[in-house]
């Protein structure tokens, strides 16, 4: 497995705008993965829910900290 993290800290208003877009549009590209593959599954559900509460916290600016974290696993994909 491979792991890439990158961090953002947030020390103004203009870096807490910018976190509140960039989980703005993870929270609608989720949503609309949701609506095409997942929709009506349990983990799908909760999922969003996850997202939903990031993009909202997201809405109130404070400094703190962004990290993304990508685990890329060593298995491939079902065809």
């Amino acid at each position: 497995m491979s792991r890439y993290e990158a961090s953002f800290e947030i020390d103004s208003k203009t870096d807490a705008y910018a976190v509140r877009r960039i989980l703005s549009q993870v929270y609608d590209a989720v949503r609309e993965e949701i609506r095409s593959v997942r929709e009506g599954s349990d983990d799908a559900s909760e999922l969003l829910r996850e997202f939903e509460a990031l993009r909202e916290e997201a809405k109130r600016p404070a400094p703190g900290r962004l990290t993304i974290t990508y685990e890329r696993y060593d298995d491939e994909f079902d065809d």
